[in-house]
C-alpha cells in the first residue's frame, strides 16, 4: 500500500497565521467529513422524532454546532492519546501533538474551550438530553484506549460516533423508544462498515505497532464483513422507520442509499489506500440520503 496522509494543507488552512494553522488541522477543519459523520445520524433521529418544525430546525443548528465543536474535541483527545502511535504511522506523523508543533498543554487549553462550547449547545437541550449528553463523555474519553485493548474499536467508535442518534431523538421527545434504539443499532452498524474501511489505510502500519482494528481483523475477507454491516444498517432503518409509522415513501427513497452503500463494497479495494479514503468520505453523501428519506417520510 502506498504512504498517504489525509492532512490538507493547502487549502484555507494554508492561508491561516502559522500560530493558528496547528489548531485548526487538531481540529480536522481541514476535514470536515468527520463532523458530517457525527452530525448525520442526529439530524436522522430528529427527523424521525417528528418534532414541531421549529423545533426541529432549532435542534438541527444546535446539533450541527455541537457536532463540529464535539468532532474537533474527540479528534484533540484521540490525538493526545495517541501522539507517541502517530509519530510511527505515515498517514498521521505530521499530525501537530506527533510532530511536535504543539505541546500536551496547548491542546489541553484548546480542548477546554471546545468543551465550553459544547456545554453551552448542551444546556440548550432538554434535561434529559443533557443527562445522556454528558454520560456521552465518558465514552468520546475512552475510545482511544479500545484500539489498545481490542481488535474491535470500530465498534467502539460506532457507540459513540453514534451517539448523536438517542441523543437527538431525547432532545426532540424526551424519550428513547423502539425507534430510536432500532436507529441506534442502525447506525453502529453503518459505521462499523465505513470505519473498517478507513483503517485499511494503517492496516500495515498498526501491524508494525501492535494496534487492533476489524481491517487488521479481517483483511482480505472486508468486503463481506461490509456487505453485513450495510446491509444490517439498511434493515434496522427500515425496521426503525417502520416502527415510527413512516410509510412507502420513506421505503421508497431508502433504496437510494442502499444502493450507493452496495457501490461501496462493490468498489473496495483494500490494498488502495486513496481509494478507502475516497469511500469512506462517500458516507457523507450516504448519510443525506438517509436523512432525505426521513425528511419525505414525515409527509
Amino acid at each position: 500500500m502506498v504512504a498517504h496522509t489525509d492532512i490538507d494543507r493547502d487549502g484555507w488552512i494554508g492561508k491561516l497565521p502559522a500560530s493558528l494553522a496547528p489548531y485548526a488541522i487538531l481540529a480536522r477543519l481541514d476535514r470536515p467529513i468527520g463532523a458530517w459523520l457525527l452530525f448525520l445520524p442526529g439530524l436522522w433521529s430528529i427527523l424521525l422524532a417528528r418534532a414541531p418544525r421549529g423545533e426541529t430546525v432549532r435542534l438541527i443548528i444546535l446539533f450541527a454546532i455541537g457536532s463540529l465543536v464535539m468532532r474537533s474535541a474527540g479528534c484533540v483527545v484521540n490525538d493526545m492519546w495517541d501522539r507517541k502511535i502517530d509519530r510511527l504511522v505515515a498517514r498521521t506523523a505530521g499530525r501537530p501533538l506527533a510532530s511536535g508543533a504543539l505541546s500536551m498543554r496547548q491542546a489541553a487549553a484548546f480542548l477546554a474551550l471546545l468543551l465550553c462550547v459544547g456545554l453551552a449547545v448542551l444546556l440548550s437541550l432538554n434535561r434529559a438530553a443533557q443527562l445522556l449528553g454528558a454520560a456521552s463523555l465518558i465514552l468520546v474519553a475512552l475510545y482511544p484506549a479500545a484500539k489498545r485493548v481490542t481488535w474491535w474499536p470500530q465498534a467502539m467508535l460506532g457507540i459513540t460516533f453514534g451517539f448523536g442518534a438517542p441523543l437527538g431523538y431525547v432532545a426532540a421527545t424526551g424519550q428513547f423508544d423502539l425507534a430510536a434504539l432500532l436507529l441506534y443499532a442502525a447506525v453502529f452498524f453503518w459505521i462499523l462498515g465505513y470505519d473498517t474501511i478507513y483503517a485499511h489505510q494503517d492496516r500495515e502500519d498498526d501491524a508494525l505497532v501492535g494496534i487492533g482494528s476489524t481491517a487488521r481483523l479481517f483483511a482480505a475477507t472486508s468486503v463481506p464483513f461490509l456487505a453485513v454491516c450495510y446491509g444490517l444498517s439498511i434493515l434496522l432503518l427500515v425496521a426503525a422507520g417502520l416502527a415510527a409509522g413512516f410509510g412507502a415513501l420513506y421505503l421508497i427513497v431508502l433504496i437510494l442509499p442502499a444502493c450507493m452503500l452496495a457501490r461501496q463494497v462493490w468498489r473496495l479495494d483494500v490494498d488502495d489506500g486513496p481509494l478507502c479514503l475516497a469511500l469512506f468520505k462517500h458516507n457523507k453523501w450516504v448519510g443525506l440520503a438517509v436523512g432525505l428519506a426521513f425528511l419525505l417520510g414525515r409527509i
